[in-house]
């Protein structure tokens, strides 16, 4: 069972959960991500100072299918995005992955991360400080 978590949430993100579902006595290694919501984006006219996160009702199985991609050959994941609103400082992905060494933990959780960003159907509306916002990742 090498993906161990794959989750959409509205409620915050336990980063020392995913960290303790990824241990195994196999594991030389554990790489983590921890994405947070940042005060500015190119995108942004202004300062952010929040986000709200939308998902597609199927996002939960894309994600499960991304991680299943990586889950072989003894690979322990853990991975969850947060939907709903978070403010600036707010985790809105973590990513952890085990492995027998750590060049692997790094390059699987890097590809894992950038898989997530590219392919998941989460959708961001960005809140400026002046009140206006606009979305991101909706083509």
């Amino acid at each position: 069972m090498p993906v161990i978590i794959a989750d959409l949430s509205d409620r915050p993100l336990d980063v020392a959960e995913h960290l303790a579902a990824v241990e195994d006595p196999s594991a030389g290694a554990i790489a983590s991500f921890i994405g947070r919501v940042r005060d500015h984006d190119p995108g942004a006219d202004g300062e952010v100072v929040a986000l709200d996160y939308t998902a597609h009702p199927d996002a939960i199985v894309t994600l499960g299918a991304i991680a299943e991609r990586f889950a072989v050959d003894g690979v322990r994941i853990a991975v969850s995005h947060r939907i709903g609103h978070l403010e600036v400082g707010g985790v809105a992905l973590v990513a952890c992955v085990s492995t027998a060494h750590r060049a692997e933990a790094f390059d699987v959780c890097r590809a894992l991360v950038e898989a997530v960003k590219a392919e998941l159907p989460v959708w961001k509306r960005q809140l400026e400080r002046d009140g206006s916002h606009s979305w991101v990742g909706i083509v």
